[in-house]
């Protein structure tokens, strides 16, 4: 057994799209190096050969527990046409509620957000470019289908006359394989300012200090606002483009000095996983129910979630207006 009875834990999943960048995004969260062989990461990205045939890797949700005692669940990807595809082309037999493939990925999907935005402190939203809108209607409806959840009662000898509000996680919006344009504040801020939009009337915690603003040359200063009206919003650049060093390519200082290295506006890949790292185990825990929870009670609290969740009457009949 790897849980503990200890309660000083922290829960942190991840969302995206197909492709995206999930697993390796946590794989080095939880202690991975970008040099090493992803095949000895935690969790195992996409090999070559499955990106190639437009396959999936991970299936259904992978937890890993390290040795800060942080929960990581790594989920498949959200609205996977590799899932949708399997799912036509192998005559897999549909649950009877649902008539077309589609809407069973799409439920299936909004069942795994709608569990994270639940027994998570942390959900990172990854992708690798900016932005899809469907993505942004689809966290909508996650957290509309959301099961409630009670509020945490630090004093319970209170009148308990007010009614109890739901749990919302921290959200981080982590783009991997950002281009070197979106390493400067101007870009940054006007990147935060679309999400700040299209989340206006969202209750996830998408605001905070898990930003990276203040990393970026000339960022020091450079928000209008206080860190808590900074949109978390954190910029990752290729895997591949590690180093603090790297050997010049043909090209890359465009047409003028084709000897000239690309430019890189930004720090390497490996200081910014650390402070990635930092801030989200940083990130306030907040109590996900009412009762102060172990890493064990922890487990036994999601399974029930995970149950509520395929129960839901809500997304039932959202299943059913899709079909």
């Amino acid at each position: 057994q790897f849980l503990m009875e200890q309660t000083d834990v922290l829960v942190v999943g991840a969302l995206g799209l197909q492709g995206t960048g999930k697993s390796t995004v946590l794989s080095l969260l939880a202690g991975n190096q970008p040099e090493e062989d992803p095949r000895s990461f935690v969790f195992r990205p996409q090999p070559p050969e499955l990106r190639e045939r437009g396959g999936a890797q991970t299936g259904g949700i992978d937890l890993f527990v390290t040795q800060e005692r942080v929960l990581f669940l790594d989920t498949q990807p959200i609205l996977s046409p590799a899932h949708l595809d399997h799912l036509i082309n192998n005559d897999r037999k549909l649950p009877p509620e649902f008539a077309l493939p589609h809407a069973y990925v799409e439920t299936q999907s909004l069942q795994i957000a709608a569990f994270l935005f639940t027994v998570c402190h942390v959900v990172l939203l990854v992708q690798d470019w900016f932005t899809d809108l469907g993505l942004y209607r689809f966290l909508q409806t996650a957290e509309m289908v959301k099961p409630p959840t009670p509020s945490p009662s630090h004093d319970s000898s209170g009148t308990g006359a007010e009614e109890p509000s739901e749990y919302y996680p921290h959200l981080v919006f982590v783009q991997t394989r950002a281009p070197p344009d979106c390493f400067s504040p101007r870009r940054l801020g006007q990147m935060q300012q679309v999400l700040g939009r299209l989340m206006a009337h969202s209750r996830l915690k998408y605001r905070g200090s898990l930003s990276m603003r203040e990393l970026l040359p000339g960022g020091l200063g450079a928000p209008p606002g206080p860190p808590e009206a900074e949109v978390n919003l954190f910029l990752l650049p290729p895997l591949e483009d590690e180093g603090d060093d790297p050997p010049p390519r043909a090209g890359g200082g465009g047409a003028l000095f084709p000897a000239l290295p690309p430019f890189r506006g930004r720090g390497g890949l490996g200081g910014l996983l650390a402070r990635l790292r930092g801030r989200v185990l940083a990130a306030a825990r907040s109590q996900l129910s009412h009762s102060l929870l172990t890493e064990r009670n922890w487990f036994h609290y999601a399974a029930r979630i995970w149950d509520g969740v395929k129960k839901s009457s809500a997304l039932a009949e959202y299943g059913r207006l899709l079909g």
